[in-house]
């Protein structure tokens, strides 16, 4: 169901979403083309698509994702319009390729330790945790971006804490066996020298 095209209700309701996300949306799709002038043209964009189809919107509670639909799909319509084959995926890398935006996330915030954990976590639920604790997406908004039910998305990023947590665990139980081996090898090379 659809809402009622009203032109002054979606203009300030555009120009209350451009206030709140305007910065998040530019550094998206900074980070997904890479060129902070297309950037900052497809931010444009997609607030006056979102403007033009604020009849699709259903609730106003899933604004965010839904801005966040509108700006990878203009960011692709661009690409494809550009014949540009290469793009930053949220995942997965092409051998050759510049790095997923996935890989420049978790090399700007993430610690070692917590990096292998993520890795070793399936690919579903290491992007829900990401979209969830980088992007700070609420469970409606990761559903959306996500394209499954709130359901399913509480239920992917409930596993996912839980496979990073048993992941972290494993890291830290190996950086710890890692250490003592260390301390082994350094005692028993201090004994040796003397």
């Amino acid at each position: 169901m659809t809402r009622s095209w009203d032109q002054d209700e979606a203009h300030a309701f555009v120009e209350t979403l451009f206030a709140k996300h305007h910065g998040e949306i530019y550094a998206y799709l900074i980070r997904m083309l890479r060129d902070p002038e297309r950037a900052a043209d497809l931010t444009q964009d997609a607030f006056v698509k979102a403007y033009k189809n604020y009849d699709t919107l259903e609730k106003d509670e899933n604004a965010r994702a839904w801005l966040y639909q509108i700006a990878h799909r203009v960011a692709l319509d661009d690409i494809r319009r550009r014949k540009i084959i290469r793009m930053v995926p949220w995942t997965g890398e092409a051998r050759g390729a510049a790095p997923s935006a996935e890989r420049l996330a978790m090399d700007l915030r993430l610690s070692g330790p917590l990096e292998r954990a993520l890795a070793k976590i399936p690919e579903r639920q290491r992007a829900a945790l990401l979209l969830a604790e980088l992007h700070d997406l609420t469970g409606v908004e990761l559903a959306a971006a996500m394209g499954v039910s709130h359901v399913a998305a509480r239920a992917i990023l409930t596993r996912a804490r839980t496979s990073l947590r048993t992941a972290l665990a494993a890291e830290k139980a190996a950086e710890a066996a890692a250490e003592a081996e260390r301390d082994a090898r350094y005692a028993s090379e201090a004994r040796g020298e003397r």
